[in-house]
């Protein structure tokens, strides 16, 4: 095979070749500069603002100012919740160098116990970094200058001049306002907002401070100052303001708020108070309760152990969560749908004490009998056996919508995130939730408050208010001059007449509510007394003797209850006390007194309080008194625990133990369902209500300093 010629390269090919390359590589020249300046031109101009904030950001440290919360006052202006000055130091774990060593300098200038330091140490490992940990707070200034001047020393630490929440009235507003804690890393997760992890911020956690959280947060300042590159200050510059939350009004009364609720002294209950010619709320209490102050500052577990263990409930709001068989509080509405139904004023009923219907032999609370009675008597006596026979008659069909126009089992426009509403029965309910027809017993059981029905304290209140008025009103908390008067409800005034003059006959002429008779010269209290049986009752125990409640233990009691208005002759205010577990067991720790010195407070203050001055002291002084003396009985019988950070952040409200009782209560309503479905209901021993205030005062527990727990 012949070799290949090499090929001659001429000087036209070389000067050809050496073009194109030079002309491939300008390009690429040409097309990278375009790049860079294309590059630089966007970086100068296009995030020539970006660039900038970094450069400034390097230069200039910004800290938000947390906005200071809106105050909530009462009707007359009176701070509910306000805000004091707050001087605090906190520390953010991602930025500490040497925690041991910051932590025994700020030992040395803050005086920290060794208490102090176990829950520090225990709340950082706990806590997420970008989370500030509270060392101290509420600090005099002194101490609070002393960290600020060696802030450089002490990296991570974070001295904060802001506002802590204060509550003047303490436990007596917890459950109506609620408390503010630190945001959690779930809630900064979700939002990214920064002011979630800005040391001394806080946010709603419950009640009224949860429900108007945007009217009441306000908005975040900013403070700047110019700093080296180590983060050394070199100025202070121009600070931008926070702009405070909005005040919320309330239409309570702070005065009759903190009174009700040390009136309730050491039992468990609540008590709602209307003016029932507008409907506005002058007191909501829940009793006993947390205190708010220590919440929002941060409550130690064995503090939190303490009230979740509490056979009372504190944690529970038992106005809006508590759902308690209304008793023979119900009668005078029965009373007014009876006459809705055709059933005539002076129609009576002869009380024997039983009555038998079919294989059943149903009781009143009285075993000798009321002999005849009419509608007045009848709801003056609380007769169980003329509500028996007459709801017979007509059935409960007529009673219920009466029931719902009254307030029960109806939901109300509340800024309250827990509302528990209860039950008005009929046939057609029973038949949607247990598939079975409406039986006589069902009616009778219902017709004196117990077997199926339920409701909380608020409906019992908007009841008393409607029986008193007239009216369709619904309840405010939230003040509104302009809130247009109630409607009035379609049933014949006359009727409402005759209802009231026998509530006021409860109370002023021979009733069972003889002890609310007011001491007011000129005012008369109308009312209505109410016991609920709230265990069963064994066909055993039934025949032997049911036992009295001074013999039972306390969560065996059953409930009081007690509804009111006054004046009679022209009602002004409205109330509803409901006592868990009371049994009637101590005479001034009773509803028909605690109705009565409430209802007197807003007639005539001094004497209210010289009532309660009289009393208080026998049940172990004033509410911060028995409080502290809790805590310490808890504290000697309990060895202290090691710290424990809850991450949980459960609010009060829907705490396991409020879980727990709301369970127990569910319970006991089924219960009470099965006993009833076998005919053996509360009915067959009648309302366990104590017959005339005489057999109050012979309860052989009248002259206990308080109830037994």
């Amino acid at each position: 095979m012949r070799p290949r010629a090499p090929k001659v390269m001429t000087e036209a090919a070389q000067s050809y070749s050496f073009s194109r390359r030079a002309w491939l590589l300008g390009a690429g020249q040409a097309g990278l500069g375009a790049l860079l300046i294309g590059r630089m031109g966007y970086l100068a101009i296009a995030q020539n603002e970006h660039y900038n904030l970094l450069a400034e950001s390097n230069r200039v440290s910004m800290t938000m100012i947390p906005p200071r919360r809106g105050w909530i006052v009462d009707r007359h202006n009176q701070p509910i919740a306000s805000n004091r000055t707050d001087f605090r130091v906190d520390v953010i774990p991602d930025r500490i160098e040497d925690k041991d060593r910051v932590l025994a300098h700020l030992r040395g200038l803050l005086g920290l116990s060794d208490e102090d330091l176990a829950q520090i140490n225990a709340e950082l490992e706990h806590a997420p970094g970008f989370r500030p940990v509270e060392i101290a707070e509420n600090i005099d200034w002194e101490r609070f200058a002393a960290v600020q001047v060696r802030q450089p020393e002490l990296p991570g630490v974070a001295p904060t001049r802001g506002f802590a929440r204060h509550y003047p009235a303490g436990p007596a507003v917890a459950h109506l306002i609620g408390y503010v804690g630190a945001a959690t890393a779930e809630q900064y997760k979700k939002t990214r907002d920064p002011l979630y992890v800005t040391p001394g911020f806080k946010l709603g956690k419950d009640g009224l401070e949860k429900t108007m959280e945007p009217l009441l947060r306000g908005t975040a300042g900013a403070k700047r100052v110019e700093v080296t590159a180590r983060g050394k200050l070199v100025k202070e510059l121009a600070t931008r303001p926070d702009v405070p939350g909005r005040t919320l009004r309330l239409t309570i009364d702070s005065g009759l708020q903190e009174y009700a609720a040390r009136r309730i002294g050491t039992n468990s209950g609540s008590a709602v108070v209307f003016d029932c010619t507008n409907g506005e709320m002058l007191a909501m209490v829940s009793m006993p309760a947390y205190d708010p102050n220590t919440f929002s500052e941060g409550i130690s577990q064995m503090e939190w152990k303490m009230l979740s263990e509490d056979d009372h409930v504190p944690l529970m709001n038992k106005v809006t969560q508590g759902l308690y068989p209304p008793g023979s509080t119900v009668k005078p509405m029965n009373g007014l749908a009876l006459l809705a139904a055709g059933v005539g004023a002076e129609e009576r009923v002869f009380c024997s004490g039983a009555m038998r219907v079919g294989n059943g032999v149903f009781h009143c609370h009285k075993r000798g009998g009321h002999g005849p009675l009419d509608l007045k008597n009848a709801i003056m006596q609380s007769c169980d056996i003329y509500f028996y026979e007459m709801v017979r008659r007509v059935g409960y069909d007529k009673i219920a919508p009466v029931a719902r126009e009254l307030g029960l089992g109806q939901k109300f426009d509340l800024p309250f995130s827990t509302q528990r509403y209860g039950t008005v029965p009929d046939s057609a309910w029973k038949q949607r939730k247990y598939k079975t027809d409406w039986k006589v017993a069902d009616s009778l059981n219902a017709s004196i408050g117990q077997g199926y029905v339920l409701s909380n304290p608020l409906q019992l209140a908007i009841m008393a208010s409607r029986l008193a008025s007239g009216r369709r009103l619904m309840p405010t908390l939230i003040r509104d001059p302009f809130k247009p008067q109630a409607d009035l409800l379609p049933i014949d005034p006359e009727h409402f007449r005759i209802i009231r003059e026998a509530m006021d006959g409860v109370v002023n002429h021979g009733g069972t509510g003889g002890a609310a008779r007011m001491l007011v010269p000129g005012i008369a209290i109308a009312a209505k007394t109410g016991t609920a049986q709230v265990r069963r009752i064994t066909m055993a125990e039934r025949r032997s003797g049911v036992l009295k409640n001074g013999q039972l233990p306390f969560r065996l009691r059953d409930h009081a209850l007690f509804v009111c208005f006054a004046p009679y002759d022209n009602p002004r205010y409205a109330a509803a006390v409901v006592l868990e577990h009371n049994g009637h067991t101590v005479r001034n720790l009773d509803t028909p007194m605690i109705g009565r010195d409430i209802m007197t407070y807003l007639f005539d203050h001094e004497r209210a309080m010289k009532s309660l001055a009289e009393v208080e002291p026998t049940w172990g002084g004033d509410i911060a008194t028995r409080m502290a003396a809790q805590r310490a009985a808890y504290r000697a019988a309990h060895a202290p625990a090691p710290p424990v950070v809850d991450d949980d952040d459960v609010p009060a409200s829907n705490s396991p133990a409020v879980e727990a009782a709301t369970d127990a209560s569910n319970a006991s309503a089924e219960a009470t369902a099965r006993d009833v479905a076998a005919g053996n209901g509360p009915a067959r021993t009648g309302s366990p209500e104590p017959e005339t205030d005489s057999e109050r005062r012979a309860d052989p527990l009248d002259r206990a300093v308080g109830p037994q727990r």
